[in-house]
């Protein structure tokens, strides 16, 4: 699922730390994302590649930058950019702020599952896509995993579109998140992730979707009753790196890669564990009610029938190409 990094066209402004064996130089890269240290994208893929890194012997290090230490996402996209931050792990739709069709990965329903997603990312569309953006963008594109499925919360169940009717629903406030709301019949409400236990707990508003690992994260259990399980969009994260890409040798850079294709497969198998289990305690534990017989074929008609209607040029192509990458 490692993406094959496209031309890149920003500068790069980092310098080695010193001479390595030869010609090649080494290097301390650094590696930020907004996950904390508990959450799969972490342990299972940040410091898995950093881990298989070290253990190239190579000459490269990298230091680890997590839960947002050196700035929120749409700061460290810049950052990345300018040479500043040399990796970072990215949500698709941040990732549209600086080039818009890479939002479509975080689509409702583009991806049936995570073997879905690794499908198209083997895909010489996938190719298409990540040489825009780093042609957009001055950024190259290593990896991408999928965080998991995310599913309605609500003090109601969800189980058709019918069901969103009235109710306030947080959303992220991107265009694509945004986009998938009215694709799925929502009325959605824009509300920090860092407040949204407040908003739910003060009613403000009436429901979220997540995914089952920032659900736990956040302890939203204490503030919903139910967990309607819609998976109505995959969550995919991205590795993208600056130009400092450029400046790694022929060995240090397949390490690289091959370390992104490691932390892909792990994070992968992270996820499903990680759901496995939370999803075994709820059922068990009755902290609330995990509504299994959401008609997803309902969900999926409508949004994909909204996003073809509405989507349009590059965005449209992708979707249509994502889709078509499906078993």
């Amino acid at each position: 699922m490692a993406a094959i990094p496209a031309l890149l066209l920003a500068a790069c402004t980092t310098a080695p730390t010193d001479e390595g064996s030869g010609d090649e130089q080494t290097f301390e890269l650094t590696l930020a994302h907004s996950y904390t240290e508990a959450q799969p994208q972490h342990r299972c893929g940040a410091q898995v590649i950093a881990d298989e890194v070290a253990a190239a012997d190579v000459g490269l290090t990298i230091e680890i930058f997590p839960s947002s230490q050196l700035g929120g996402d749409a700061d460290r996209i810049a950052s990345v950019a300018s040479g500043d931050i040399d990796i970072d792990i990215q949500g698709a739709s941040a990732l549209g702020a600086v080039y818009e069709p890479i939002s479509v990965l975080d689509a409702a329903y583009a991806f049936d599952d995570a073997d879905h997603l690794a499908a198209f990312m083997a895909s010489e569309e996938s190719d298409v896509l990540t040489a825009g953006f780093a042609e957009a963008a001055g950024v190259y594109t290593l990896g991408a995993w999928s965080a998991g499925a995310r599913h309605f919360t609500a003090n109601t169940p969800i189980r058709t579109p019918e069901d969103l009717a009235g109710l306030r629903m947080r959303f992220p406030g991107s265009p694509q998140y945004l986009m998938n709301a009215r694709a799925l019949g929502a009325t959605a409400t824009e509300v920090a992730y860092e407040e949204l236990y407040l908003a739910l707990q003060q009613g403000t508003v009436d429901g979220q979707e997540n995914p089952i690992t920032n659900i736990v994260a956040s302890n939203l259990v204490e503030v919903q009753d139910y967990i309607s399980m819609s998976a109505h969009q995959l969550n995919t994260n991205l590795v993208i790196m600056s130009s400092k890409w450029n400046d790694l040798s022929e060995r240090q850079q397949e390490a690289l890669t091959a370390a992104v294709v490691t932390a892909v497969e792990n994070v992968t198998e992270c996820i499903a564990e990680d759901e496995e289990t939370i999803l075994a305690e709820w059922r068990e534990g009755g902290e609330w009610e995990v509504i299994e017989d959401v008609d997803r074929d309902a969900f999926q008609e409508r949004a994909v029938a909204y996003l073809e209607e509405n989507f349009t040029g590059e965005a449209l192509e992708i979707f249509q190409a994502i889709r078509a990458t499906s078993d």
